[in-house]
């Protein structure tokens, strides 16, 4: 019953408001305009990769890279270590790393929709920094195992608590390796939810500079759209027949069927879903958006789905929770899932937090929560910017995030070098 009871409570977080990009690429709340001419259009298929598909077609310099996990998992990677503008290090000095991670159901292409003058990891590019872009666990350019198959169950057994134990730390290890040097890195959403958990437990501090964090999750309890609130009423029963799916794909007909239901409900008006649960977006280009559709969502465990409305549910940043106290004590030897103590983050690690006041995912009063477990940070390692208009997409996908975002982080990275 447990398990039905977090299931019930997905609709409240990330599995509707990409589903509904699936179907539906009307309501974009911004310029409809392309400025720069039509797109064209390009999937990235696991064939051609990321590299090939969106960034040396621009003159960036771009390597496909993969990275085994401990656990096994063979995860993609993409490094842009040259800008269009052939900036170097400077002084003799090596370019400082940044590593790029992305939210839950997209992968790393989705910081590379807009055009380079606009795009996060070229803006850093052309600033003079060796670009890392990471692709977590069942993402299409990361579906492979040393042993496992994406058709077996067994492949999609984890929960974002393995993105923290095994996937961030197999990035981090290969980027610290490779360069010699500690990392800067960006998360956005999930990106920034292990992120935090990783930072808590000790781990990557030791080989991290400083983070920004956009768009934040950690605390999730205050997203109450009535849309999230009818589909945990009334879609319980059909919600809880995704139990047997280990592998949670937004494509796939047992999701999509989940989603027509919640569709037909009265009074749900899904052209509206996305403005609903993430927020109303205030500067996403229509051009980018039809692109967005073409290469998103992805797939990720039906486990981490779960686990995600886990923290929706409890309000707490905690390990992901078997519903019966016998197994917990089996995977952890305690009857409750152990907490991720975000007041334990080390207090002189510089960090970036960047977010929206339109935000539906990551809302302001959660975003005041992590801030409050922040309180001991050192004064002048803590820097916050609120954004009143942006909504969660705007921060990857925002035609004017290079002025409003992109531009900071970079001086945040370029001040961490003293």
């Amino acid at each position: 019953m447990a398990l039905g009871r977090d299931l019930s409570s997905l609709a409240l977080w990330g599995l509707v408001w990409l589903l509904v990009l699936v179907l539906e690429p009307h309501g974009v709340c911004g310029s409809t305009r392309s400025w720069f001419g039509p797109r064209k259009g390009v999937v990235a298929s696991p064939d051609i990769g990321i590299c090939k598909s969106s960034v040396v077609s621009y003159g960036y310099k771009c390597q496909e890279i993969d990275v085994t996990t401990q656990d096994g998992y063979i995860l993609n990677m993409q490094r842009i270590s040259e800008g269009r503008s052939r900036v170097s290090g400077g002084g003799g000095q090596k370019k400082q790393p940044v590593l790029i991670q992305h939210g839950v159901l997209v992968d790393g292409l989705t910081w590379l929709l807009n055009e380079p003058e606009e795009n996060l990891p070229m803006i850093l590019a052309d600033r003079g920094f060796d670009v890392w872009i990471a692709n977590t666990r069942g993402t299409r350019f990361s579906r492979r195992h040393t042993s496992m198959d994406p058709s077996q169950p067994r492949f999609w057994n984890w929960s974002w608590d393995e993105l923290v134990t095994f996937d961030l730390p197999a990035v981090f290890d290969h980027v610290y390796k490779e360069t010699g040097q500690k990392i800067n890195y960006v998360g956005h959403s999930l990106g920034t939810l292990i992120a935090l958990a990783s930072f808590s437990e000790g781990r990557l501090v030791d080989q991290l500079k400083s983070a920004a964090l956009l768009s934040p999750i950690a605390y999730l309890s205050h997203m109450t759209t009535a849309l999230g609130v009818v589909a945990a009423k009334s879609f319980v029963g059909e919600i809880t027949t995704l139990v047997g799916l280990a592998e949670f794909n937004p494509k796939g007909e047992p999701v999509a069927h989940f989603l027509k239901g919640l569709c037909a409900y009265p009074g749900v008006d899904c052209y509206d879903l996305m403005s609903a649960l993430t927020g109303r977006n205030c500067c996403l280009n229509s051009s980018t958006v039809d692109l967005f559709l073409k290469n998103e969502p992805q797939s990720t465990s039906t486990k981490n789905m779960v686990h995600l409305a886990q923290t929706v549910r409890k309000g707490v940043l905690a390990k992901f929770n078997y519903g019966r106290a016998d197994y917990n004590l089996m995977h952890y030897g305690e009857a409750s899932p152990p907490v991720y103590n975000l007041s334990n983050i080390p207090q002189n690690l510089p960090l970036f937090i960047s977010y929206g006041g339109r935000d539906a995912l990551s809302d302001v009063r959660d975003v005041g929560l992590l801030l409050d477990s922040l309180k001991f940070h050192d004064v002048d390692k803590i820097t916050v910017q609120f954004i009143k208009d942006y909504a969660h997409a705007d921060f990857i996908m925002g035609v004017d995030a290079k002025d409003i975002v992109y531009n900071s982080v970079v001086s945040f990275f370029n001040h961490q070098q003293h």
